[in-house]
């Protein structure tokens, strides 16, 4: 019995919000969080300097792993000639390099992915501002979102403002001139590389 006065209060409350929304008191849109994610230029830019950034700081990394490869191809050759348990009570060596490439690649991956994701929760928070911003500005009393957490399950396409946020938050983006990082993103992880090499 609750349960249907509940689903009654609920269907009621729908109504009447869309009859305040039919007779004009309230405006609201929806915008694709997952398009808009995609589309901006500033999380592009925060992509492509982590890649250049895996990189660069990988390289190190690739020369000790190639290293590695010749040596481990010597040893097997060499256990060929002297025989399995000449193998094994000589391979503690071998087993301790593998294991410390391994950490170093676990260890590059960990940075990358803890400065990354700090750098991308500082945006998703910079472009929920920018919504709130644009939403006043445009007299919005309500912006939806939809994508992997949609918050709407169907909407009037004349509802959506993807577009239109997308290139407001780009031409932001653009005007501030925020792009220090992307002018030589290679030079940067050279520097940033550096004190994870001399441990």
């Amino acid at each position: 019995m609750k349960r249907t006065f509940a689903i009654v209060a609920i269907a009621i409350a729908f109504a009447s919000c869309n009859k305040t929304a039919e007779q004009g008191q309230f405006k609201t849109a929806f915008v694709d969080t997952e398009k808009l994610m995609k589309e901006s230029v500033e999380m592009k830019d925060l992509e492509a300097k982590y890649k250049a950034k895996e990189a660069e700081m990988g390289k190190g990394l690739e020369a000790e792993a190639k290293r590695f490869e010749q040596e481990r191809a010597a040893f097997m050759a060499k256990a060929e000639q002297l025989g399995q348990v000449w193998a094994q009570q000589n391979s503690a060596p071998l087993q301790r390099k593998a294991q410390q490439l391994q950490y170093a690649q676990d260890e590059l991956l960990r940075r990358l992915q803890t400065e990354g994701g700090a750098e991308q929760d500082s945006l998703v928070t910079r472009i929920k501002n920018f919504l709130k911003g644009y939403g006043k500005e445009k007299g919005y009393d309500y912006i939806y979102g939809t994508g992997a957490t949609a918050t709407i399950l169907y909407g009037k396409e004349e509802y959506e403002i993807t577009k239109d946020v997308i290139k407001a938050l780009n031409d932001r983006y653009e005007k501030d001139g925020k792009k220090p990082e992307t002018a030589a993103p290679a030079d940067q992880a050279k520097a940033e590389a550096a004190p994870a090499e001399k441990k």
